[in-house]
């Protein structure tokens, strides 16, 4: 069995780590750790992993290196917010860990773009040249080499598997993408915030962090790669009255004479035998992607104004976070991609 470590593991995220590598057929969890938890049992912080044997000696460290150093894990999961994960990844990377990060730290290429988005200077800016970013449909092959995988995020997670191919056949103009997405609440994370209470979320729907969400300056990065030029895109994201799942309706225009048809071949062509990537004969629905680490996608013309109209669902907790951090792991550790997952 191969060891691991989860690094915040009380988050909504940690707490998905935990119970789909409770279940994998070759990982063991050794360590988790939370600085408002520590020494307490599992199952008394996450009662819902309550009664699994792979867990039932666990007890939560405090997050301390050394803590993680103890317990012989081989890979570490990063489940914290951005800017405190850099602290944890540089000590263990020179202590010869791998690392699968959660948060945005290593997600941009320059770390100006991180400074404009995330409002500070980055952390590490020296060990971005060795991180990957986590999308295993689209950097696979790095991912399996690499010391450090900075995991794709959930709203561009929905954009980019529908997107890029097309993007790199041609198939659309990049400069006419607008996505508007729905997450669920859980998106937000763990934490006492008014606007976050069922009674503010309950039958309600908003859009926020207009017009620069976080995320966006990852999907420009990678859409912009995919099409050889820089592409400015239009993100709406909504916060939507649901615990998890997330939903995208994107619209572009398409390059002349290409039609639905081309772009579904391109997906075939391209998804065919991809495990987590589903084209969908229907609309996509999150209720059908809910705690699984599927993305749903489907594509309608609009001959009536010359746009596509890309709809993709996934669940920001699965193939957004923990089920693609595994996804990581498994390309890392050499095991098949599908392990622990469904």
């Amino acid at each position: 069995m191969t060891e691991v470590a989860i690094i915040g593991a009380n988050g909504y995220s940690g707490e998905e780590l935990c119970a789909i590598l409770a279940q994998h057929p070759q990982a063991r969890i050794t360590a988790l750790t939370s600085r408002q938890h520590a020494g307490k049992p599992l199952a008394s912080v996450l009662p819902r992993l309550a009664g699994l044997p792979s867990l039932a000696d666990l007890k939560f460290a405090d997050s301390q290196i050394s803590s993680v150093l103890a317990s012989h894990a081989e890979y570490v999961f990063l489940a914290l917010p951005h800017g405190l994960a850099s602290e944890f990844a540089i000590p263990l990377l020179e202590a010869g860990k791998r690392i699968i990060d959660l948060s945005a730290d290593f997600r941009l290429q320059d770390p100006a773009i991180y400074e404009e988005f995330y409002g500070g200077k980055h952390p590490a800016p020296g060990l971005l040249a060795d991180a990957v970013y986590g999308l295993p449909e689209l950097h696979r092959a790095a991912i399996a080499d690499a010391r450090l995988v900075a995991s794709a995020g959930c709203y561009p997670t929905s954009i980019l598997i529908p997107l890029v191919p097309l993007l790199k056949a041609g198939l659309i103009k990049p400069a006419s993408i607008i996505a508007s997405c729905a997450s669920g609440t859980s998106g937000a994370g763990r934490k006492a915030t008014e606007s976050l209470l069922h009674a503010e979320c309950n039958e309600a729907l908003h859009a926020y962090s207009l017009p620069k969400h976080r995320h966006l300056s990852e999907i420009e990065q990678e859409l912009s790669l995919a099409a050889g030029e820089s592409t400015r895109i239009t993100f709406v994201p909504h916060l939507a009255p649901m615990t998890r799942g997330l939903h995208a309706t994107i619209f572009v225009a398409p390059s002349d004479d290409k039609h639905q048809a081309d772009i579904e071949a391109c997906w075939r062509a391209v998804y065919e035998n991809e495990p987590f990537v589903r084209l969908s004969s229907t609309l996509p629905d999150v209720k059908n992607v809910t705690a699984t680490n599927f993305c749903d996608i489907a594509v309608r013309e609009d001959t009536r104004t010359g746009r596509m109209v890309i709809l993709s669902a996934e669940d920001n907790l699965g193939k957004g976070a923990a089920g693609q951090a595994v996804q990581n792991f498994n390309l890392m550790a050499g095991f098949p991609e599908t392990d622990g997952l469904l």
